[in-house]
């Protein structure tokens, strides 16, 4: 099925147009980022708590990628912050969804980059390490994010593409 481009970034469209096709993520996200809508293909990592395997992944070029963030197993501190956020935005990302806690989030506000999370939080992370994994298939809010599949989010919600934006276009 063609989904057409003026629904491309309505998560509530993309549901009613395919249901079967759209996983929708449970989770309680909040808004923190400049751009309130965004889309790309999907990019994980299992967060732990060692900054620089999340700085490592931003300082990648991004390619409108979405990086989806299972930090769950560190919810005592943050996952990212402005100066990461800001790495992300020069290196061409579209998005970061955290499932954890973020802090500087008035920075993170004034850039050009979606970013979801669960709350804020003073703390960063203190760089015990917790061996992070990167591009595995992650589970979050009952949607399997795998690398690839496309991410979109909006102001109503974050969800998963379940087939690629070229399978859905054809016949």
């Amino acid at each position: 099925m063609s989904v057409p481009e003026s629904i491309a970034t309505s998560t509530a469209d993309l549901f009613d147009a395919d249901p079967s096709g759209v996983a929708v993520c449970a989770l309680p996200f909040i808004d923190y980022g400049g751009r309130a809508r965004f889309r790309g293909p999907c990019s994980t990592l299992v967060a732990s708590d060692d900054p620089s395997a999340i700085a490592q992944a931003v300082s990648e070029p991004g390619e409108g990628r979405v990086l989806v963030i299972d930090g769950l197993a560190v919810a005592d501190c943050a996952c990212l912050g402005d100066m990461l956020g800001r790495r992300a935005v020069d290196n061409g990302w579209a998005g970061v969804v955290v499932a954890g806690l973020v802090r500087d989030s008035a920075a993170l506000a004034a850039l050009p980059l979606g970013v979801r999370a669960l709350g804020t939080t003073a703390r960063r992370p203190f760089g015990r390490d917790g061996g992070a994994a990167r591009d595995v298939s992650v589970n979050l809010g009952g949607v399997t994010f795998e690398p690839g599949l496309t991410v979109v989010a909006d102001e109503d919600a974050v969800i998963a593409l379940r087939r690629s934006e070229t399978d859905r276009c054809r016949p």
